[in-house]
């Protein structure tokens, strides 16, 4: 995999799609982690794409669905933007960015495929067995498979990904970030855990007793306990630019609340408003 991002194109909602688009072999998902499980599906997305001289497509959401079906969304393991930049370094060559809000938690199935190749050809359609989307996640291999047939694309349904017989999920590598197990983490995630936040320093009689660069997070992001951590501090990755060449060796301290980082004052933090620190 290089390090830089390939060419991909970027598209805002199934609106976006184009004819010229397809065809299209897509995978649908929210890919939050962008761990190895989902490396792992991005490899068989290309393989299936090529193998149909179709475009590897990955249709992913503005926010996690938990934000609307449960009332609130799970703490980041990857930043949006890094998420955007993942995909094109995994070799997605178009990546639709979906707003999932109430109107499309209850949209059946088909009409969601229908928003899809009423637009572009479809070839397929890649999933596991457990994978499911649509109004009461009526959307499983089965039911797209029976709906595939009758109109011309094909679905293909492998494995998950498994280590040591279990499978790699994201609410696994939130709950070894939470309890400060970053190497099985980093284990599970393929790369060692990172945030990104704000930058925003802060003075002596506000949120510092001496002045200090705090990052802070406009969403809910997975941390590791509180206390002092070894880190590496970087510009965020952007859609476009891939990870930064000369990450800056630093310490972090992540205070009780959690709700913002602290990093040590004395090192010179790349340009740029937001900060990318990985927990090697």
């Amino acid at each position: 995999m290089s390090d830089q991002p390939r060419e991909t194109r970027l598209l805002d909602g199934l609106e976006s799609l184009r004819p010229e688009d397809g065809p299209l072999f897509l995978a649908v998902g929210v890919f939050d982690g962008l761990h190895r499980g989902h490396a792992y599906l991005l490899h068989w997305l290309r393989a299936e794409a090529a193998r149909r001289s179709a475009r590897a497509c990955v249709i992913t959401f503005d926010a996690h669905p938990e934000e609307i079906l449960l009332g609130a969304a799970p703490p980041l393991l990857c930043d949006p933007d890094e998420r955007l930049v993942r995909l094109a370094l995994a070799g997605v060559e178009l990546t639709v960015v979906q707003r999932f809000d109430a109107a499309l938690r209850m949209t059946p199935y088909q009409r969601f495929m229908a928003m899809i190749t009423s637009r572009a050809a479809l070839a397929g359609l890649l999933m596991t067995p457990d994978a499911a989307f649509g109004h009461e996640r009526r959307g499983t291999p089965e039911t797209l498979s029976q709906l595939g047939r009758e109109q011309g694309f094909e679905v293909v349904v492998v494995p998950p990904f498994e280590i040591a017989g279990r499978q790699v999920r994201s609410s696994d590598i939130r709950a070894l970030i939470g309890m400060g197990e970053l190497v099985g983490a980093a284990a599970l995630l393929g790369r060692p855990f990172a945030v990104v936040g704000e930058r925003s320093a802060a003075e002596e009689g506000s949120l510092a007793t001496r002045t200090r660069d705090i990052l802070t997070f406009s969403l809910p992001v997975a941390l590791p306990p509180p206390g002092a951590w070894d880190v590496t501090v970087e510009r965020a990755m952007r859609p476009g630019m891939g990870p930064d060449r000369h990450p800056t060796r630093a310490r972090a301290v992540i205070p009780e609340s959690s709700e913002w980082l602290e990093l040590d004052a004395r090192i010179a933090l790349p340009p740029g408003r937001r900060i990318r620190v990985a927990f090697p």
